[in-house]
């Protein structure tokens, strides 16, 4: 662990460190604690990522067990919704209330809401409890994304050291992506789907326990005594991303239904509402001085196309891979463990070698444009072509959203200054949900509608159009329970149900491609949109204007 203190660490900061432990309570500015209270309080930080991290993918895999047992599948899609929707929220309400009464607060407060919550979905006796349960585990998400991640500059005030301390979060992300679908399957198969949420229990007390011992308590004196919540400004972000979560939620099932419009609609003019109110409110929640800033308006835009790419290529890879090649869940989690390994070991590399070259917006083109050449190779992927070039684009994938993420919020840190330093690392963590949203739900949309078109077509011409609402969703691809059952109906009825299936896999294949074309496009347009970032200088002093208790 020591290889990680960077040549930065010379004796007059290492001599600033040790001054710093012992008049903490002098409020000393430019407080940089030594390594092992470094260590400790990066630990506690790390536990509470992986904490968010590992729920989100335990508890997709424990979803269907969960909605068979209690029996409301009417309800199956607001598990996550009813999550996703008061976590995007609250995550720039919280980091905007972190920068003038410091984080830990709400990191301590983010971990006993989260833990509690979990144990509410876990003694769930219906699906409405569990989506309202849910809920307020998405509210501890919010709080827990609009603080910790800004937690590291208030603890590495130097861009370049912080870079290198910030792996740790990154593998802490990484370990509970990888491991999370494997362990959700393996409690809910021994242990039943309660002890997916019961799991939290414990890392949330271990991460409890090393935020409250160790996790320093950083404040601006500037903003003392000054804060008066922005309520309006905090009610307008609430309905702008709500009915916007809403609307992309919607979409991809529905269509652009009255519904979905006039939540589009009212999502748009909270929005402006929201841009005006703002502007003249003295304590803005959201400051929009942020977005005039040439350099963080296009970070936040790289924000929204960086997580409209990810999370196109999150969701869909791996029902093409299952549903449209019919792999295996297993085989599939194989294939997909490297772009997940790989976000980790991409952020390590990234650590060492932005601080290096002359220019560190260079690593913003080549992340952009390995994900570009992922989804590239993505869409001309076969049933047939071997399991370990499907790696080998993951492994591109993963390289580039690992030299991607971590620069952005860095580069955003470092732009937006410590006055709104928790505002802006929220903001961007919020758009890049914003942009996955919208990528999930365009691209879904796109599928939906190629997959049950080309379906519709192939039963027509087989004069078996009853059987399309079993064929309409690419699920039945997955399921081979119910594979076996519709291909013994349309068997009886004379049809050739192997041949229907078959056509439906590739209809699947062939909408899939075209989404991830598109995620391939925005990307392109992600390395050409890096040119309006202003060249960013990584700061290697300190900056001495934190006030600490």
């Amino acid at each position: 662990m020591h290889d990680m203190i960077p040549e930065s660490f010379d004796a007059s900061t290492v001599a600033i460190s040790k001054m710093a432990v012992h008049t903490a309570a002098h409020h000393s500015s430019g407080q940089v604690l030594p390594f092992r209270e470094s260590l400790l309080a990066m630990l506690g930080i790390s536990f509470v990522t992986m904490l968010v991290a590992l729920d989100q993918t335990v508890v997709g895999t424990a979803l269907p067990t969960i909605v068979a047992e209690l029996k409301g599948f009417e309800l199956y899609a607001w598990v996550a919704t009813s999550y996703l929707l008061t976590s995007v929220i609250t995550v720039p309400i919280f980091g905007r209330l972190g920068d003038y009464y410091g984080r830990k607060p709400f990191v301590i407060a983010s971990i006993v809401v989260f833990t509690g919550a979990s144990v509410l979905c876990g003694v769930a006796d219906n699906m409405l409890f569990l989506v309202l349960a849910r809920g307020l585990q998405g509210i501890g998400g919010g709080m827990l994304v609009g603080t910790a991640f800004a937690c590291i500059p208030d603890l590495f005030p130097d861009s370049v050291v912080r870079l290198r301390w910030q792996v740790l979060m990154s593998s802490a992300f990484g370990i509970a992506n990888a491991v999370g679908p494997s362990l959700g399957g393996f409690l809910t198969q021994y242990y039943g789907w309660r002890s997916v949420f019961y799991v939290n229990l414990p890392v949330g007390m271990l991460s409890l326990f090393f935020v409250w011992r160790f996790l320093p308590h950083l404040r601006h004196v500037e903003h003392e005594g000054k804060m008066r919540l922005d309520w309006p400004g905090a009610a307008l972000i609430a309905v702008a991303l709500g009915s916007l979560q809403l609307f992309v939620e919607l979409l991809p099932k529905h269509g652009l239904t009255f519904g979905a419009c006039a939540l589009l609609v009212l999502s748009v003019a909270s929005a402006y509402a929201l841009w005006q109110w703002e502007k003249r409110c003295p304590t803005a929640i959201l400051p929009v001085d942020m977005f005039r800033n040439r350099s963080l308006a296009a970070l936040f835009t790289l924000a929204v196309l960086g997580g409209f790419t990810m999370f196109s290529l999150l969701f869909y890879a791996p029902l093409l891979f299952q549903g449209g090649f019919g792999m295996s869940p297993k085989e599939a989690g194989v294939v997909i463990t490297p772009l997940v390994v790989f976000i980790t070991i991409g952020s390590i590399a990234n650590g060492r070698v932005v601080s290096r070259v002359r220019n560190p917006n260079l690593m913003l083109y080549v992340g952009f444009a390995l994900l570009a050449l992922a989804c590239v190779g993505v869409v001309i992927a076969t049933r047939s072509m071997p399991h370990w070039l499907l790696m080998s684009f993951m492994v591109v994938g993963g390289l580039g959203l690992g030299f991607v993420m971590p620069n952005l919020t860095i580069f955003a840190q470092q732009t937006a200054g410590r006055e709104h330093l928790g505002i802006a690392t929220a903001l961007l963590q919020s758009l890049r949900m914003i942009g996955g949203m919208i990528g999930t739900a365009l691209t879904g949309t796109l599928v939906s509608h190629m997959y049950a078109s080309g379906v519709r077509s192939a039963l027509e011409n087989e004069r078996a159009s009853q059987w399309f609402g079993d064929l309409s969703d690419p699920q039945i691809l997955i399921n081979h329970e119910a594979q076996a059952s519709l291909l013994g109906e349309l068997a009886q009825a004379g049809h050739n149900g192997a041949m229907l299936l078959e056509t439906a896999r590739e209809t699947l294949v062939a909408a899939i491609h075209f989404g991830l074309a598109m995620a391939a496009v925005i990307a392109v347009v992600s390395v050409w949109q890096s040119r309006r970032v202003p060249p960013i200088k990584l700061q290697r002093k300190l900056e001495p204007v934190i006030h600490a208790d």
